[in-house]
């Protein structure tokens, strides 16, 4: 009967904590923030988050780990220059600082030293953006309930990349000083450079997209993918399956836009039905296949001579 009487819990997000518990009685406080690592239910009680990530959840936090490993290998790869031969080696590392720092981000999250996590379930788009839903009961004084309703998806993103930055500029450094014999003093740091200009850049994405990124990061994962294997092929002249087997190098490229491919059905399937889904993995290899058969022809000189002989 004592909460029958409390005023109305305004606002989207806002909810009153649990005090005290005497068997099945409840005692709460006033209405406003919930701590962290909580969000309101239903009746406008803030709950801790006991569940874990699902499927999807967890295909969101890897496409957001991947984001500054395949970053830091397009800008490596830039700037090693075609005689460098530490390329490699860089890439190796990089890809050892963000699995080191994926680790480290999920033994400090909690609970602490597992590598589970707990969360709360994803509902809808604006639990990404509790601030834009603080309530002015009387249009004068804002009531403040900005809390993570999406624990922790929002903010263990910024402490993988924090983590990702320590370890970058605590073993690249070095690495690069030692092995980078065939750059130029003013080229071999480039690629850390280029990296200390992209993290700050994720972190805004991250803060200001992050809901939308949750929703729409795998059709950005297949339209990319495609868009940079199509420019890759026709950059680096492949017309044929033969092009493709003349380097190594490529077909590493076509591998990796391959996995891409594969990551973006999942995905969006989830893989809900196996049965169903499933079959759609053998679409990965289409996108680089109709290149192949249409290359020849669309070359751009071949269609000039034609044109040219037509007239």
């Amino acid at each position: 009967a004592a909460v029958d009487i409390q005023p109305a819990c305004l606002g989207l997000y806002c909810g009153r904590t649990v005090l005290s518990v005497n068997g099945s009685l409840e005692t709460y406080g006033d209405c406003g923030v919930c701590p962290r690592g909580q969000r309101t239910d239903d009746n406008k009680i803030c709950r801790e988050c006991i569940g874990s990530p699902d499927r999807y959840d967890w295909l969101y936090l890897g496409f957001m780990a991947m984001l500054p490993l395949v970053l830091h290998w397009f800008f490596i790869e830039w700037y090693s220059g075609k005689k460098s031969s530490s390329a490699l080696l860089q890439h190796v590392t990089a890809l050892f600082e963000c699995s080191i720092a994926a680790i480290v981000t999920l033994l400090v999250s909690d609970p602490v030293g597992s590598l589970h996590i707990r969360s709360c379930k994803v509902k809808k788009l604006s639990d990404w953006y509790t601030m834009l839903y603080n309530p002015s009961p009387d249009y004068i004084t804002t009531v403040h309930c900005t809390h993570e309703a999406v624990y922790p998806l929002y903010t263990i993103v910024f402490i993988y990349y924090a983590f990702c930055l320590v370890l970058m500029m605590l073993l690249r450094p070095l690495l690069v000083k030692k092995i980078a014999c065939g750059l130029g003093k003013s080229d071999r740091f480039k690629s850390i450079y280029a990296a200390l200009y992209f993290f700050p850049i994720l972190t805004v994405l991250q803060a200001v997209g992050g809901g939308l990124l949750y929703y729409a990061f795998p059709y950005i994962i297949l339209v990319l993918s495609l868009v940079t294997l199509a420019v890759y092929m026709s950059a680096s002249e492949v017309e044929s399956f033969k092009d493709l087997l003349v380097r190594k190098k490529r077909l590493v490229v076509l591998f990796s836009h391959w996995l891409l491919h594969a990551y973006g059905i999942i995905s969006i399937s989830k893989l809900d039905k196996l049965e169903q889904d499933l079959p759609l993995l053998a679409l990965v290899p289409a996108p680089a296949l109709f290149y192949l058969v249409t290359a020849k022809y669309t070359e751009p000189s071949r269609i000039l001579s034609e044109g040219g002989n037509g007239h």
